[in-house]
């Protein structure tokens, strides 16, 4: 999972924004970059083509700062959601440290978000990995549609037993996406430095994100 670097006193975990196609992975990985101030960043890797559908996948870094002794980055990646592309959605999974599910609120794209979630968690058992005990956010994403299922249909068909935190977003509009991704980093950096608070472990560190 995290990669510990002890000469380096550096700590690098990999996040994963995972769903299905055109649910919104690209828009959020898109409005964090912005938000994030330059130093601290990577170059921003999309490769989008046809109607703006991930190709491969969305990858940039993310330095966070100190968490305690040690220097913390994020390495957060959008996989594409296409069912023909499962082999790299597999292969970004490995090593993965916290995923954020980002499901569509389109009525009529419920079948594909459970398919998501199912994919997912099938690719986590393969890798040997418990997906119930890696952190993981669930993001409500187009709430502005106008249709839009209700969360609470959603929480009890995608959320019932999981119990994730979730939130309602708007990706297009930057809505939702930096508590998202803070409550994402926060319980990654919880779960490694046991003992620390989720809502104080790394919420000092991603602070400076615009919007949040």
């Amino acid at each position: 999972m995290s990669t510990i670097n002890f000469k380096d006193r550096e700590i690098v975990c990999k996040i994963v924004y995972y769903g299905p196609s055109m649910s919104g992975k690209t828009t959020n990985i898109c409005r964090i970059h912005e938000s994030a101030p330059d130093g601290s960043k990577s170059t921003l890797q999309c490769v989008d083509t046809r109607g703006d559908r991930t190709l491969f996948f969305d990858h940039f870094a993310l330095d966070v700062g100190q968490v305690g002794s040690m220097r913390v980055r994020f390495q957060i990646y959008g996989v594409p959601g296409q069912p023909h592309y499962r082999v790299t959605r597999k292969m970004v999974l490995s090593g993965v440290d916290g995923i954020v599910f980002v499901a569509d609120s389109d009525p009529a794209r419920l079948g594909d978000n459970l398919e998501s979630l199912e994919d997912m968690r099938q690719l986590m058992a393969e890798h040997g990995y418990n997906q119930s005990a890696t952190p993981t956010v669930i993001q409500y994403n187009k709430r502005d549609l106008p249709n839009a299922q209700s969360v609470g249909e959603l929480e009890k068909v995608l959320n019932g037993r999981a119990h994730h935190r979730c939130f309602e977003a708007v990706a297009v509009e930057g809505k939702g996406v930096i508590d998202t991704f803070k409550a994402i980093c926060n319980d990654v950096v919880a779960n490694l430095n046991r003992g620390a608070s989720p809502r104080d472990a790394a919420g000092n560190h991603v602070a400076a994100l615009r919007g949040g």
